[in-house]
């Protein structure tokens, strides 16, 4: 899933009940094991996306999508608040042709639903390749709390996904 910068949707999705796992990385592009300097280009075609292992009996795949959609603006074109170009698209990379189908469904009734003022422009792709990030990336906000993007941006996000979705979480 890609919502923007990955360290963010790490930290939101590392909370949920019955997610096993997630991984910052790239997805989408045309360069074979790209570099993050590679994709902050925006040339890559890649977005900078997390994939998510998580166990269905505990949590849905369209749980998921709701908190993927709750948690970014799924309606601005490459580009998620600073962060401008194709690397920060908002994407769902399905894996099968039932997410596809999800993904279709929960997409259309948000946009129908009318919870944005502008359509949504999330593309739903086949998942083909997935490059982990740097070690760097990986676990972002837990290793960096104090750093001033985590402070003033994923905190504060965090702040209100905790109270949106404080059931479904660990």
């Amino acid at each position: 899933m890609a919502t923007g910068c990955f360290w963010c949707t790490e930290a939101l999705f590392q909370q949920l009940n019955g997610v096993k796992s997630v991984v910052s990385g790239y997805s989408g592009g045309h360069v074979e094991n790209p570099s993050y300097e590679q994709v902050i280009t925006g040339r890559t075609g890649h977005a900078e996306v997390c994939k998510i292992e998580f166990d269905p009996e505990q949590i849905s795949f369209e749980e998921l999508l709701k908190v993927f959609f709750n948690t970014h603006d799924p309606t601005t074109l490459n580009r998620q608040g600073n962060d401008v170009g194709p690397q920060y698209r908002s994407a769902i990379f399905y894996h099968t042709e039932g997410q596809r189908e999800i993904a279709e469904r929960v997409k259309s009734e948000l946009d129908a639903g009318g919870t944005w003022k502008n359509p949504i422009v999330t593309e739903i792709t086949p998942f083909e390749k997935f490059y982990p990030a740097e070690d760097y990336h990986q676990n972002y906000f837990r290793n960096n709390p104090n750093q001033g993007y985590c402070r003033y941006i994923i905190a504060p996000k965090l702040q209100k996904f905790e109270k949106v979705f404080k059931l479904k979480l660990e």
